[in-house]
């Protein structure tokens, strides 16, 4: 591809080159870089781009593109955003790939896996068409699952991804779109069929500072809807609305003014269902999955789908037929008389939300099982303790993700917030062997919640990844394994 086709929506300040040389890749990372291919530095949180120019030049890198002019004989071009350029000449590089399919983006703190995945779902069912998903429990092209790193990949590998579904015959690619890859320009130049807004609760502060600054990265998204569904009864709803340049169909539970509310809601030990009131329209819901927060998810899913054009009563049918999704709220077969649940809760709502779950239907003792993870942000740390010991009926501290952090040190912050308590708790700093105790201490009908590792098969110390599979550990200790 010559390099003027792929600048064709890149601002350019500085340029040393010919805009007819011959392109033969996009790189961002030297360590994958071709010869031939243009090379864009970006600013990373541990890395910057820029420090390796002269190793792409090396490499055979046939032009750079920076936000600072080099000092080398190679072609350069200097922008003011590198990272909006990268977006947009991935995107010229794979065709532009987003302008084929019918894209919805889905936002908020909790929810985004639970209602991607059922999107694809009910889409697929409904229309008989092949979709994608990029998302935090991985990445899918129909039935094919590729591994994510990340909630939202980079922007070249968005642009990859949205590549293949194209080429294997996807009418529509569901997106988790996360604060970072906002704030990041990871989605620039992407418009969304439809947006969604489930909640926001705190979560990311290490990295955005403040609620409001929060909030606000959020809201960029549905300046780049045609169409958007918001949870009108969360508090922040107001702040997406007014960013929403499109036509926006509002749902909830407690807000009786929106487009789609749930009534006569029913919670069950492995489902929820309730009405779906909206103007011309009433259906009964039923989702295999419980808790009050499934409701909402449910909305959100169906707002997403009325959006789109679907009639509601072939959704409603194909809501029936769901199943549960991968580490959420998701019941681990022992064949014991205890209850136990493997749940992604890492912020304090989800905490609150999987807890207060669990407690709508246990005959026994609530017990918690959860950790924080390192590098992250630690404000939220007492927040979760004190919502464990409020809520749970015993409550055990662990390790999540330590990363860089000493285990102790995280423990002791989440501490913090359980000082005042009565409940019981104890602190087991090893996971599998919090589990084992957990397991081991069980009583008949009681709920075992194992909150924050969720669909991760992993924990992470340092830099390195271990395998760890929650489900793997419960087994392990039903068939007499002990792994130290």
């Amino acid at each position: 591809m010559l390099l003027k086709d792929l600048l064709e929506k890149v601002n350019i300040d500085i340029s040393s080159a010919d805009m007819g040389i011959e392109v033969h890749g996009v790189s961002f990372d030297t360590r994958t870089l071709r010869a031939g291919e243009i090379f864009i530095a970006i600013r990373g949180f541990e890395r910057d781009g820029h420090l390796f120019i002269a190793d792409a030049v090396g490499k055979g890198a046939v032009c750079v593109l920076c936000e600072e002019r080099p000092d080398i004989t190679t072609p350069y071009i200097v922008v003011k955003d590198s990272r909006k350029a990268l977006a947009a000449v991935s995107a010229a590089w794979f065709g532009y790939p987003a302008q084929k399919l019918a894209i919805i983006g889905v936002t908020g703190t909790n929810g985004k896996t639970t209602v991607t995945s059922i999107l694809k779902r009910i889409i697929e069912e409904c229309t008989g068409a092949k979709a994608g998903l990029i998302g935090t429990n991985g990445n899918m092209i129909g039935d094919r699952e590729f591994l994510a790193e990340r909630t939202t990949p980079e922007s070249y590998e968005i642009q990859e991804l949205l590549s293949m579904m194209v080429l294997e015959g996807c009418h529509y690619a569901i997106m988790e779109v996360s604060s970072h890859a906002l704030y990041l320009d990871r989605v620039y130049g992407i418009e969304f069929e439809v947006g969604i807004f489930t909640n926001l609760t705190p979560d990311h502060l290490d990295f955005h500072s403040t609620m409001e600054e929060y909030a606000e990265v959020k809201a960029a998204m549905f300046a780049n809807c045609r169409h958007a569904a918001i949870n009108i009864d969360d508090e922040y709803a107001q702040l997406m609305l007014s960013n929403a340049n499109c036509p926006v169909l509002t749902y909830a539970v407690d807000d009786v003014s929106a487009d789609l509310v749930a009534k006569s809601i029913k919670l069950h030990t492995d489902r929820i269902d309730f009405c779906a009131l909206t103007i011309g329209s009433l259906n009964r819901i039923e989702l295999k999955i419980p808790g009050l927060f499934t409701v909402y998810n449910a909305l959100a899913v169906i707002s997403a789908t009325m959006l789109l054009g679907f009639d509601i009563e072939n959704v409603a049918a194909a809501l029936q037929t769901c199943g549960g999704v991968l580490g959420r709220a998701e019941v681990v077969p022992t064949g014991r008389d205890f209850t136990v649940l493997i749940d992604y809760a890492h912020t304090p709502d989800a905490l609150q939300n999987i807890i207060t779950t669990a407690r709508g239907f246990t005959r026994g003792r609530v017990v918690t099982l959860f950790g924080c993870g390192g590098d992250r942000d630690k404000g939220k740390r007492p927040l979760m303790g004190e919502i464990a010991v409020k809520n749970s009926d015993f409550v055990i501290v662990t390790s999540d993700n330590p990363r860089t952090e000493e285990p102790d040190a995280i423990i002791s912050d989440i501490l913090k917030g359980m000082t005042a308590t009565k409940t019981p708790y104890c602190v087991i700093e090893t996971r599998r062997e919090a589990i084992y105790w957990a397991l081991e201490n069980s009583r008949t009908d009681d709920v075992l919640i194992l909150a924050g590792k969720g669909h991760e098969k992993y924990q992470i110390f340092g830099k390195e990844k271990i395998h760890f599979d929650e489900r793997e550990v419960v087994a392990e200790y039903f068939e007499g394994i002990r792994i130290n």
